[in-house]
């Protein structure tokens, strides 16, 4: 029985097995997660105030006008989303994904920041949608290395046993960002005059995110990189090469079919992800009849999204028991199923009918939002997965994930139908299911180019000893 010290005291190797000691396991999980928190509380606030936004920084549009120019400028961010994917997702494939993690966290902290000091347009005129659009792009960039860099993390820290499980607990953080970024503009919505919000009550949830990007940043600082990583250095450096050498090659000669079963599985998750948190709050109160408030639109999708919270771990886990591809199905059968029922429910305009409406399309969306982070790392190597998953996910993300509601939007006002977004979800619906059928089985495997991981020196003897 040997064991080797790896990356620090709680990373060892026993017999050729990599144990991560649970307490660690967790401390990375929790950061993680705690800084995805920031990046959707970020994002989600945005969406939520799109209409006060439009009055702020498009004063002089009609309303549809100024809905269509702050989806744009919220679209925006996710057109750059793909540039800082291919900066920082090669970036972590060499320096480490723990230095890359705290940069993202610090660069969409500030963006959001500074969204809360942009003078209004009537201060200001066109330089206040200039600046907004430039905040966004910072946002937008560092966000492409983000996500991907979390999953990458998680990924290679988690037993493979587990790694659904502790896995779903990034989008945890996700759901719980966008509940507080909710929670905070319906309590000022709810609770302050339209022209003080108009005025300045909007700027408040921008600028919390300053200290909440400092914590972030700080529980990311202090924990050491992950062991696959670790190991991917040390055979490097015994070699005497780069860690990484040609990636952008390497990934698009060698990667593209893992990236185009990424870029689908990328595109049922998101759009799914969007239509409810980044739309369904404007169809409720810009598309459908004024019989709903914003206030209680609000209050029903943080109900829907602490119902997701209570379940995700728990499908994370089954996921880890039963394998991605069947729960991954599943969710993508659900799409084509149920999306035009939850849709037409959501029509009727009444506070159960709606709810029911929200709710499908929530415990839909959770199926995704609890198995992606383990799928989609698994599906590429150790020496370029960083690179390879920020590329593809953020093209995906860009194109399908963050025009929803701008393309809903101009397309309900176009043609005057309010079922778009059902037959958007049901196309999101096959192309996943397409996704599915040529992923390769992840669950309680080893990552690709990474050795077996436990939690335990006695699950590292079993292992061995298979």
């Amino acid at each position: 029985m040997t064991a080797e010290e790896h990356a620090g005291s709680g990373i060892r190797s026993v017999e050729g097995v990599t144990v991560v000691d649970p307490g660690l396991v967790r401390r990375a999980v929790a950061a993680a997660a705690v800084g995805n928190v920031t990046e959707w509380f970020d994002f989600g606030v945005f969406a939520y105030l799109a209409t006060t936004i439009g009055k702020v920084f498009y004063p002089e549009s009609s309303p549809t006008s100024q809905l269509l120019a702050t989806f744009g400028t919220f679209a925006a961010a996710f057109l750059v989303r793909p540039l800082g994917g291919m900066f920082f997702g090669p970036l972590g494939d060499r320096i480490g994904r723990t230095r890359v993690l705290a940069t993202t966290m610090i660069m969409m902290a500030a963006g959001t920041f500074c969204i809360g000091l942009i003078p209004s347009h009537d201060a200001i005129g066109l330089a206040a949608p200039m600046l907004l659009l430039l905040a966004r792009l910072v946002q937008g960039f560092s966000t492409g290395g983000e996500y991907g860099g979390a999953m990458t993390f998680i990924a290679e820290y988690a037993p493979d046993k587990r790694r659904g499980f502790l896995g779903s607990w990034l989008e945890f953080g996700t759901l719980t960002g966008y509940i507080l970024g909710a929670v905070i503009v319906a309590v000022l919505t709810a609770a302050m005059p339209e022209p003080d919000l108009l005025s300045w009550g909007w700027r408040i949830p921008f600028l919390v995110a300053g200290p909440l990007g400092i914590v972030g940043m700080y529980l990311r600082m202090k924990l050491e990189e992950t062991p696959a990583f670790a190991a991917l250095v040390e055979k490097h450096e015994a070699q005497q090469k780069e860690p990484v050498k040609g990636e952008f090659k390497e990934i698009f000669l060698q990667q593209w079919p893992a990236m185009l079963v990424c870029g689908a599985l990328v595109l049922v998750f998101n759009v799914t992800n969007y239509m409810l948190t980044a739309y369904m709050p404007t169809y409720l109160t810009d598309a459908l009849p004024p019989v709903i408030g914003e206030t209680e639109s609000y209050v029903l999708q943080i109900v829907v999204m602490a119902v997701m919270l209570v379940v995700i771990t728990f499908i994370g886990s089954i996921s880890d028991r039963v394998g991605r591809k069947p729960v991954i199905m599943v969710g993508c059968v659900a799409l084509v199923v149920l999306s035009v029922p939850s849709v037409l429910l959501i029509q009727q305009n009444t506070v159960s009918t709606v709810f029911a409406g929200l709710l499908i399309m929530g415990l839909t969306l959770v199926i995704f939002s609890a198995t992606m982070p383990s799928t989609l790392p698994a599906l590429f190597p150790t020496h370029v997965r960083q690179g390879a998953l920020s590329i593809s996910f953020n093209i995906s993300v860009s194109l399908f994930g963050g025009t929803v509601a701008t393309v809903m939007t101009a397309l309900i006002a176009a043609t005057g139908d309010l079922m778009w977004p059902a037959y958007y979800l049901i196309g999101a619906g096959i192309i996943g299911a397409i996704g599915v059928w040529f992923t390769k089985e992840s669950a309680a495997r080893p990552l690709p180019g990474a050795t077996a991981s436990v939690g335990t020196e006695e699950e590292a003897k079993a292992a061995a000893g298979r």
